[in-house]
């Protein structure tokens, strides 16, 4: 397991991106998948903040989670993506015009020499169940595989351990994220480890495998202070 790097969503209050990089600093985060929230990678200027985190000594894993319909703009993402030096992209597709969409990222995929981790959004979103990830990879380049979203997973009542080994060829990256749910199945946040995620194994797993990609924390509590509970998560995790 190569990174431990954190999803920039978790500090949405924190703006500009000095205030950002100062919380990072503070959390001893040396890796980050940002968000739109942010940045918006769209515009062709934003390769400009690269190096603001270069200097801070802070590499970006991951960009996303972005939303691809395959109009022209989205080529500007996967430029930002490479100037960056990215792992990979985190990404949604609708419904409505995926297989356009997926065939057209996935070209821009292979130019960029980039690959694309779908984020299965839990069990009110069309991707967040197993049979449709299964569908999409069947029609899908290569170049589109998986960002395994823990929590999420948990919420369509699906077992983030059985996704990551039945995915495990396409898996490009994780959200390791954590939820406890109430009586009527709604879920909340929480300390990655300390709520329903078993994540000893799921770690085990991708230590034996010799995962490389990104373990990206997302912990979306305490929005104006979630500094020590991400901490707190990154422990965990080691």
């Amino acid at each position: 397991m190569k990174k431990i790097a954190v999803q920039s969503w978790c500090f949405r209050e924190f703006k500009p991106l000095d205030k950002l990089i100062g919380k990072l600093n503070e959390c001893k985060f040396k890796n980050v998948e940002l968000c739109g929230v942010h940045v918006n990678f769209k515009d062709p200027g934003s390769v400009k903040v690269i190096k603001q985190f270069n200097d801070a000594g802070i590499r970006i894993s991951s960009i996303g989670v972005e939303g691809f319909k395959g109009v022209p703009e989205e080529e500007q993402v996967f430029k930002f993506a490479k100037e960056a030096g990215c792992d990979y992209i985190s990404a949604d597709f609708p419904i409505d015009c995926h297989a356009v969409a997926m065939k057209k990222t996935s070209a821009l995929a292979n130019t960029y020499q980039i690959n694309i981790g779908i984020h299965n959004h839990g069990g009110g979103h069309w991707l967040g169940s197993r049979q449709a990830l299964e569908y999409v990879f069947s029609i899908a380049d290569k170049r589109i595989g998986l960002c395994l979203d823990t929590a999420w997973a948990m919420d369509a009542g699906v077992d983030p351990l059985g996704l990551a080994k039945s995915f495990y060829e396409r898996l490009y990256g994780l959200h390791l994220k954590d939820f406890v749910f109430d009586r009527k199945g709604n879920p909340e946040d929480v300390v990655l480890g300390t709520g329903a995620l078993d994540l000893k194994p799921l770690l085990a797993f991708l230590k034996e495998k010799k995962f490389s990609g990104p373990l990206t924390i997302e912990y979306e509590g305490e929005a104006s202070n979630p500094a020590a509970s991400l901490i707190k998560c990154a422990q965990n995790i080691k």
